[in-house]
Protein backbone atom coordinates (compact mmCIF):
# COMPACT_ATOMS: atom_id res chain seq x y z
CA UNK A 1 0.00 0.00 0.00
CA UNK A 2 2.79 2.45 0.91
CA UNK A 3 4.78 1.65 -2.23
CA UNK A 4 1.81 1.94 -4.61
CA UNK A 5 0.19 5.24 -3.71
CA UNK A 6 -2.16 5.38 -6.72
CA UNK A 7 -3.49 1.88 -6.05
CA UNK A 8 -3.81 2.69 -2.35
CA UNK A 9 -5.78 5.85 -3.11
CA UNK A 10 -8.12 3.90 -5.40
CA UNK A 11 -8.71 1.25 -2.72
CA UNK A 12 -9.36 3.87 -0.05
CA UNK A 13 -11.90 5.62 -2.28
CA UNK A 14 -13.63 2.31 -2.94
CA UNK A 15 -13.63 1.47 0.77
CA UNK A 16 -15.11 4.88 1.63
CA UNK A 17 -17.86 4.47 -0.96
CA UNK A 18 -18.73 0.99 0.34
CA UNK A 19 -18.67 2.22 3.95
CA UNK A 20 -21.12 5.00 3.07
CA UNK A 21 -23.49 2.45 1.54
CA UNK A 22 -23.27 0.23 4.61
CA UNK A 23 -23.87 3.22 6.90
CA UNK A 24 -26.90 4.32 4.85
CA UNK A 25 -28.43 0.84 4.99
CA UNK A 26 -27.74 0.55 8.72
CA UNK A 27 -29.41 3.93 9.29
CA UNK A 28 -32.47 2.79 7.30
CA UNK A 29 -32.67 -0.45 9.30
CA UNK A 30 -32.44 1.43 12.59
CA UNK A 31 -35.08 3.96 11.53
CA UNK A 32 -37.44 1.14 10.52
CA UNK A 33 -37.01 -0.54 13.92
CA UNK A 34 -37.63 2.78 15.71
CA UNK A 35 -40.78 3.41 13.69
CA UNK A 36 -42.08 -0.05 14.51
CA UNK A 37 -41.47 0.42 18.24
CA UNK A 38 -43.15 3.84 18.24
CA UNK A 39 -46.20 2.48 16.41
CA UNK A 40 -46.60 -0.22 19.05
CA UNK A 41 -46.41 2.35 21.86
CA UNK A 42 -48.85 4.71 20.13
CA UNK A 43 -51.38 1.93 19.52
CA UNK A 44 -51.15 0.70 23.11
CA UNK A 45 -51.66 4.23 24.43
CA UNK A 46 -54.29 5.04 21.77
CA UNK A 47 -52.40 8.27 21.09
CA UNK A 48 -54.07 9.50 17.90
CA UNK A 49 -51.86 12.58 17.58
CA UNK A 50 -48.70 10.47 17.71
CA UNK A 51 -50.17 8.04 15.16
CA UNK A 52 -50.80 10.92 12.76
CA UNK A 53 -47.23 12.17 13.21
CA UNK A 54 -45.91 8.66 12.63
CA UNK A 55 -47.88 8.41 9.37
CA UNK A 56 -46.09 11.53 8.12
CA UNK A 57 -42.74 10.15 9.30
CA UNK A 58 -43.47 6.87 7.53
CA UNK A 59 -44.11 8.73 4.24
CA UNK A 60 -40.75 10.49 4.50
CA UNK A 61 -39.04 7.20 5.36
CA UNK A 62 -40.65 5.52 2.35
CA UNK A 63 -39.31 8.28 0.08
CA UNK A 64 -35.81 7.76 1.50
CA UNK A 65 -36.16 4.02 1.01
CA UNK A 66 -37.27 4.52 -2.60
CA UNK A 67 -34.21 6.66 -3.30
CA UNK A 68 -31.96 4.01 -1.78
CA UNK A 69 -33.62 1.40 -4.01
CA UNK A 70 -32.92 3.56 -7.07
CA UNK A 71 -29.29 3.99 -6.04
CA UNK A 72 -29.07 0.19 -5.84
CA UNK A 73 -29.99 0.05 -9.53
CA UNK A 74 -26.69 1.69 -10.41
CA UNK A 75 -24.80 -1.45 -11.23
CA UNK A 76 -23.50 -0.31 -14.59
CA UNK A 77 -19.85 -0.62 -15.45
CA UNK A 78 -19.16 3.08 -14.84
CA UNK A 79 -22.15 4.21 -12.76
CA UNK A 80 -20.04 4.88 -9.66
CA UNK A 81 -17.60 7.11 -11.56
CA UNK A 82 -17.34 10.88 -11.71
CA UNK A 83 -18.41 12.36 -15.03
CA UNK A 84 -17.80 15.01 -17.65
CA UNK A 85 -20.94 16.89 -18.71
CA UNK A 86 -20.84 18.85 -21.96
CA UNK A 87 -23.52 21.24 -23.25
CA UNK A 88 -23.63 22.51 -26.85
CA UNK A 89 -25.95 25.09 -28.40
CA UNK A 90 -28.16 23.90 -31.25
CA UNK A 91 -30.75 25.53 -33.48
CA UNK A 92 -31.77 28.96 -32.25
CA UNK A 93 -28.71 31.24 -32.38
CA UNK A 94 -28.43 33.62 -29.42
CA UNK A 95 -31.49 32.01 -27.85
CA UNK A 96 -29.83 28.59 -27.77
CA UNK A 97 -26.57 30.04 -26.49
CA UNK A 98 -28.46 31.62 -23.60
CA UNK A 99 -30.17 28.24 -23.06
CA UNK A 100 -26.71 26.63 -22.70
CA UNK A 101 -25.86 29.04 -19.87
CA UNK A 102 -29.21 28.25 -18.20
CA UNK A 103 -28.56 24.51 -18.40
CA UNK A 104 -25.04 24.98 -17.07
CA UNK A 105 -26.46 26.76 -14.03
CA UNK A 106 -29.09 24.01 -13.63
CA UNK A 107 -26.47 21.25 -13.39
CA UNK A 108 -24.16 23.29 -11.17
CA UNK A 109 -27.07 23.94 -8.79
CA UNK A 110 -28.06 20.25 -8.85
CA UNK A 111 -24.50 19.22 -7.97
CA UNK A 112 -24.39 21.82 -5.19
CA UNK A 113 -27.61 20.43 -3.70
CA UNK A 114 -26.02 16.98 -3.53
CA UNK A 115 -22.73 18.19 -2.16
CA UNK A 116 -20.88 17.16 -5.33
CA UNK A 117 -17.72 18.92 -6.45
CA UNK A 118 -17.80 20.73 -9.81
CA UNK A 119 -15.10 22.18 -12.03
CA UNK A 120 -15.73 24.20 -15.19
CA UNK A 121 -13.21 22.93 -17.74
CA UNK A 122 -14.21 24.83 -20.85
CA UNK A 123 -16.55 27.64 -21.89
CA UNK A 124 -17.05 29.17 -25.32
CA UNK A 125 -18.83 32.51 -25.13
CA UNK A 126 -21.70 33.35 -27.48
CA UNK A 127 -21.56 36.30 -29.87
CA UNK A 128 -24.21 38.35 -28.03
CA UNK A 129 -25.09 36.40 -24.88
CA UNK A 130 -24.81 33.02 -23.26
CA UNK A 131 -22.43 30.23 -24.26
CA UNK A 132 -21.87 28.25 -27.43
CA UNK A 133 -20.65 25.34 -25.31
CA UNK A 134 -19.54 24.43 -21.82
CA UNK A 135 -17.88 21.41 -20.22
CA UNK A 136 -17.80 20.64 -16.50
CA UNK A 137 -16.50 17.80 -14.38
CA UNK A 138 -18.83 16.59 -11.63
CA UNK A 139 -17.34 14.51 -8.82
CA UNK A 140 -19.42 12.60 -6.28
CA UNK A 141 -20.96 9.22 -5.45
CA UNK A 142 -22.52 7.71 -8.59
CA UNK A 143 -22.25 11.02 -10.48
CA UNK A 144 -22.29 9.27 -13.86
CA UNK A 145 -24.99 6.85 -12.77
CA UNK A 146 -27.30 9.71 -11.81
CA UNK A 147 -26.61 11.91 -14.84
CA UNK A 148 -26.13 9.47 -17.72
CA UNK A 149 -29.82 9.77 -18.61
CA UNK A 150 -29.36 13.51 -19.24
CA UNK A 151 -27.56 12.85 -22.53
CA UNK A 152 -29.72 14.09 -25.38
CA UNK A 153 -31.36 17.23 -26.71
CA UNK A 154 -33.14 19.63 -24.33
CA UNK A 155 -35.78 21.99 -25.78
CA UNK A 156 -36.77 25.38 -24.33
CA UNK A 157 -39.90 27.38 -25.24
CA UNK A 158 -40.21 30.91 -23.88
CA UNK A 159 -40.83 34.57 -24.68
CA UNK A 160 -37.44 35.73 -25.90
CA UNK A 161 -35.67 38.36 -23.76
CA UNK A 162 -33.69 39.22 -26.91
CA UNK A 163 -36.73 39.88 -29.12
CA UNK A 164 -38.02 43.45 -29.07
CA UNK A 165 -41.41 42.15 -30.24
CA UNK A 166 -41.64 39.70 -27.29
CA UNK A 167 -42.28 36.71 -29.52
CA UNK A 168 -42.11 33.12 -28.39
CA UNK A 169 -38.94 31.25 -29.40
CA UNK A 170 -37.88 27.61 -29.33
CA UNK A 171 -34.27 26.81 -28.50
CA UNK A 172 -32.26 23.60 -28.41
CA UNK A 173 -29.12 22.43 -26.61
CA UNK A 174 -27.45 19.03 -26.55
CA UNK A 175 -26.14 17.50 -23.33
CA UNK A 176 -23.58 14.71 -23.37
CA UNK A 177 -22.45 12.88 -20.22
CA UNK A 178 -19.36 10.65 -20.17
CA UNK A 179 -17.76 8.81 -17.24
CA UNK A 180 -14.32 9.74 -15.98
CA UNK A 181 -12.12 6.68 -16.51
CA UNK A 182 -8.63 5.70 -15.49
CA UNK A 183 -5.92 5.47 -18.13
CA UNK A 184 -5.72 1.70 -17.67
CA UNK A 185 -9.44 1.37 -18.47
CA UNK A 186 -9.56 3.78 -21.41
CA UNK A 187 -9.08 2.76 -25.03
CA UNK A 188 -5.67 3.30 -26.61
CA UNK A 189 -5.42 6.56 -28.53
CA UNK A 190 -2.62 6.96 -31.07
CA UNK A 191 -0.84 10.29 -31.52
CA UNK A 192 -1.19 10.01 -35.31
CA UNK A 193 -4.98 10.04 -34.88
CA UNK A 194 -4.95 13.39 -33.09
CA UNK A 195 -4.96 17.00 -34.27
CA UNK A 196 -3.98 19.37 -31.47
CA UNK A 197 -4.71 23.09 -31.74
CA UNK A 198 -3.78 25.78 -29.26
CA UNK A 199 -5.61 29.07 -28.77
CA UNK A 200 -6.00 31.86 -26.26
CA UNK A 201 -8.38 31.28 -23.39
CA UNK A 202 -11.50 33.38 -23.92
CA UNK A 203 -12.69 33.69 -20.33
CA UNK A 204 -11.45 35.76 -17.44
CA UNK A 205 -8.54 34.28 -15.62
CA UNK A 206 -5.71 36.74 -15.30
CA UNK A 207 -3.11 38.29 -17.53
CA UNK A 208 -1.27 35.06 -18.27
CA UNK A 209 -4.39 33.16 -19.37
CA UNK A 210 -5.53 35.81 -21.82
CA UNK A 211 -2.16 36.58 -23.42
CA UNK A 212 -0.79 33.10 -24.10
CA UNK A 213 -2.06 30.18 -26.19
CA UNK A 214 -2.66 28.01 -23.13
CA UNK A 215 -6.03 26.58 -24.21
CA UNK A 216 -6.07 23.24 -25.99
CA UNK A 217 -8.43 21.72 -28.56
CA UNK A 218 -7.94 18.06 -29.53
CA UNK A 219 -9.68 16.41 -32.47
CA UNK A 220 -9.74 12.62 -32.73
CA UNK A 221 -9.62 12.21 -36.51
CA UNK A 222 -11.09 8.68 -36.87
CA UNK A 223 -14.25 9.53 -34.89
CA UNK A 224 -14.45 13.31 -35.27
CA UNK A 225 -14.69 13.76 -31.49
CA UNK A 226 -13.54 17.22 -30.40
CA UNK A 227 -12.63 18.19 -26.84
CA UNK A 228 -11.16 21.41 -25.48
CA UNK A 229 -9.95 22.76 -22.17
CA UNK A 230 -8.91 26.25 -21.09
CA UNK A 231 -9.43 26.15 -17.34
CA UNK A 232 -5.72 26.01 -16.42
CA UNK A 233 -2.90 28.48 -17.06
CA UNK A 234 -0.61 25.62 -18.03
CA UNK A 235 -0.93 24.34 -21.59
CA UNK A 236 0.40 20.98 -20.42
CA UNK A 237 -2.30 20.72 -17.73
CA UNK A 238 -5.02 21.69 -20.19
CA UNK A 239 -3.80 19.02 -22.60
CA UNK A 240 -3.88 16.41 -19.81
CA UNK A 241 -7.48 17.35 -18.93
CA UNK A 242 -8.50 17.38 -22.59
CA UNK A 243 -7.07 13.88 -23.06
CA UNK A 244 -9.03 12.71 -20.01
CA UNK A 245 -12.19 14.06 -21.64
CA UNK A 246 -11.35 12.37 -24.94
CA UNK A 247 -10.78 9.04 -23.19
CA UNK A 248 -14.08 9.50 -21.37
CA UNK A 249 -16.02 10.20 -24.57
CA UNK A 250 -14.55 7.22 -26.40
CA UNK A 251 -15.19 4.98 -23.40
CA UNK A 252 -18.77 6.24 -23.18
CA UNK A 253 -19.36 5.44 -26.86
CA UNK A 254 -18.10 1.89 -26.41
CA UNK A 255 -20.08 1.55 -23.19
CA UNK A 256 -23.30 2.56 -24.90
CA UNK A 257 -22.63 0.26 -27.83
CA UNK A 258 -22.28 -2.63 -25.41
CA UNK A 259 -25.50 -1.63 -23.71
CA UNK A 260 -27.92 -2.30 -26.54
CA UNK A 261 -30.82 -0.68 -24.70
CA UNK A 262 -28.94 2.61 -24.60
CA UNK A 263 -28.02 2.67 -28.29
CA UNK A 264 -31.13 4.59 -29.29
CA UNK A 265 -30.34 7.32 -26.75
CA UNK A 266 -26.85 7.63 -28.21
CA UNK A 267 -28.14 7.84 -31.78
CA UNK A 268 -30.64 10.55 -30.79
CA UNK A 269 -27.84 13.08 -30.47
CA UNK A 270 -27.03 13.15 -34.19
CA UNK A 271 -29.10 16.31 -34.71
CA UNK A 272 -29.65 19.11 -32.20
CA UNK A 273 -33.14 20.18 -33.20
CA UNK A 274 -36.74 19.21 -33.75
CA UNK A 275 -37.77 15.61 -33.14
CA UNK A 276 -34.72 14.59 -31.13
CA UNK A 277 -35.39 16.12 -27.71
CA UNK A 278 -35.48 14.04 -24.54
CA UNK A 279 -37.00 16.81 -22.41
CA UNK A 280 -39.07 19.89 -23.09
CA UNK A 281 -39.04 23.02 -20.88
CA UNK A 282 -42.02 25.31 -21.59
CA UNK A 283 -42.06 28.70 -19.84
CA UNK A 284 -44.77 30.41 -21.96
CA UNK A 285 -47.72 30.41 -22.43
CA UNK A 286 -47.77 27.98 -19.47
CA UNK A 287 -45.10 26.37 -17.31
CA UNK A 288 -44.34 22.68 -17.79
CA UNK A 289 -41.21 20.54 -17.93
CA UNK A 290 -41.83 17.13 -19.49
CA UNK A 291 -39.52 14.18 -20.09
CA UNK A 292 -40.36 12.64 -23.45
CA UNK A 293 -39.12 9.17 -22.47
CA UNK A 294 -40.73 8.64 -19.08
CA UNK A 295 -43.70 11.00 -19.44
CA UNK A 296 -42.92 12.65 -16.08
CA UNK A 297 -44.16 16.25 -15.89
CA UNK A 298 -43.38 19.08 -13.44
CA UNK A 299 -45.34 22.34 -13.42
CA UNK A 300 -42.80 24.33 -11.39
CA UNK A 301 -40.35 25.11 -14.19
CA UNK A 302 -38.46 27.68 -12.08
CA UNK A 303 -37.61 25.01 -9.52
CA UNK A 304 -36.38 22.64 -12.24
CA UNK A 305 -34.18 25.37 -13.75
CA UNK A 306 -32.77 25.92 -10.26
CA UNK A 307 -31.47 22.35 -10.22
CA UNK A 308 -34.42 20.42 -8.79
CA UNK A 309 -34.26 17.57 -11.34
CA UNK A 310 -34.18 14.53 -9.03
CA UNK A 311 -37.68 13.46 -10.10
CA UNK A 312 -36.47 13.21 -13.70
CA UNK A 313 -33.26 11.40 -12.78
CA UNK A 314 -35.09 8.92 -10.56
CA UNK A 315 -37.86 8.26 -13.08
CA UNK A 316 -35.26 7.66 -15.80
CA UNK A 317 -33.51 5.04 -13.67
CA UNK A 318 -36.80 3.23 -13.06
CA UNK A 319 -37.81 3.55 -16.72
CA UNK A 320 -34.48 2.26 -18.04
CA UNK A 321 -34.60 -0.72 -15.66
CA UNK A 322 -38.10 -1.63 -16.83
CA UNK A 323 -37.06 -1.16 -20.46
CA UNK A 324 -34.01 -3.37 -20.03
CA UNK A 325 -35.85 -5.98 -17.94
CA UNK A 326 -39.62 -5.94 -18.64
CA UNK A 327 -40.12 -8.96 -16.41
CA UNK A 328 -38.68 -7.05 -13.44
Amino acid sequence: MWQQSEQAEKLLRERSALQRKVDELEALRQELEDLGALYELAEEAQDQQLLIELENTQSAFQATLDRAALAALMRGEADSNDCFLEINAGAGGTESQDWVSMLLRLYLRWAERRGFKTEILDESAGEEAGLKSATIRISGDNAYGWLKGESGVHRLVRISPFDANARRHTSFAAVNVAPVVEAATAAEILDKDLRVDTFRASGAGGQHVNKTDSAIRITHLPTGIVVSCQTERSQHRNRTLAMEMLHAKMYEIELRKREAASQQAYDSQTDIGWGHQIRSYVLQPYQLVKDMRTGVEVGNAASVLDGDIDVFLESYLSWSKEKDDPAG
